[in-house]
């Protein structure tokens, strides 16, 4: 399992069981939907996994995809048209959940872009949260050590991209574990959460009032300090997005990205919006970008 033995109970971990909930014949490989207990969140979390052709013979390189609020699995898997172009590199995608379900907190119901589905890719230490709302670790340490422990994938060759929230976590995943993902990309991330509604509204929820806390889940705070391995960084943003102004600056990254040097690769589409329509409009050259470090393509 390799990067992930800094899970305390990762032989747990590898002893999960994986459920099928689903399975669908596409574009030569199969579209899969899992369920298992997590140990981190507490609760059973679904996980979409496409397996194309190459990986019926061969251990295959891996992309994570994070999604946005209010989403579960299936948005991605049903919406986003990757999985010809990911059976075209011959990558394993893997879509997991947005938050933990079903924990019966006080509140988690109450709002669209706090609780559920709106685990902001962080481990909580507010007390109310802390046990189930640790998406963070969820992402880049439990699920990649199940998915390597039962699937044929090869997760030294690991990338991950994401959508609003979730291309968030995926920045955040990236400058914060320097070495484990070969390449990140973005669709209208969130990408200085500490100083926007959304942000604002679940850091004070999740991690608390002191604000130096939130930077170390703010990519335009991370990538400043950044100084591991070159990261390929491409993100695109719809200039018709409605949340463009208010909630995701990505100004603000690029800005920060010049200070450390990361190369960043901004591309402004005239008339795209927020939606999956944007998203699948340049899914293939996202899923190009990541097979060209996963693969040398």
């Amino acid at each position: 399992v390799g990067k992930y033995n800094k899970m305390a109970d990762e032989e747990q971990v590898l002893k999960f069981e994986v459920t099928e909930v689903s399975s669908n014949k596409c574009f030569g490989g199969y579209q899969k939907v899992y369920k298992h207990e997590s140990k981190v969140l507490k609760c059973e979390m679904k996980f979409g996994l496409y397996l194309p052709p190459q990986a019926e013979k061969d251990r295959v390189p891996v992309l994570y995809w994070l999604s946005g609020l209010t989403c579960t699995e299936q948005n991605f898997i049903t919406k986003a048209g990757s999985q010809k172009y990911a059976a075209e590199h011959g990558l394993a995608i893997v879509a997991p959940d947005t938050s933990p379900r079903g924990c019966n907190i006080e509140g988690e119901d109450e709002s669209y872009d706090f609780g559920t589905g709106a685990g902001f890719y962080v481990d909580a230490t507010e007390e109310k949260w802390k046990e189930n709302y640790n998406m963070y670790t969820y992402v880049t340490v439990e699920l990649p050590a199940l998915v390597i422990s039962k699937f044929n994938v090869d997760q030294d060759k690991a990338s991950i991209f994401g959508h609003s929230m979730g291309g968030h976590g995926a920045l955040v995943c990236a400058l914060k574990n320097p070495g484990l993902y070969r390449s990140v990309s973005a669709f209208s991330p969130i990408c200085n959460p500490s100083i926007c509604p959304w942000g604002i509204k679940v850091f004070k929820g999740y991690l608390g009032s002191d604000e130096s806390a939130w930077k170390q889940y703010d990519s335009t705070e991370l990538v400043k300090k950044y100084s591991g391995p070159p990261l390929q960084i491409l993100i695109d943003q719809g200039k018709a997005d409605q949340f463009l102004p208010d909630q995701l600056f990505p100004q603000n990254f690029v800005a920060a990205s010049r200070e450390s040097g990361v190369s960043v690769v901004l591309r402004m589409q005239e008339d795209y919006d927020h939606s999956y329509y944007f998203i699948s409009s340049f899914m293939g050259d996202h899923i190009a970008h990541h097979a060209t470090t996963l693969k040398g393509k």
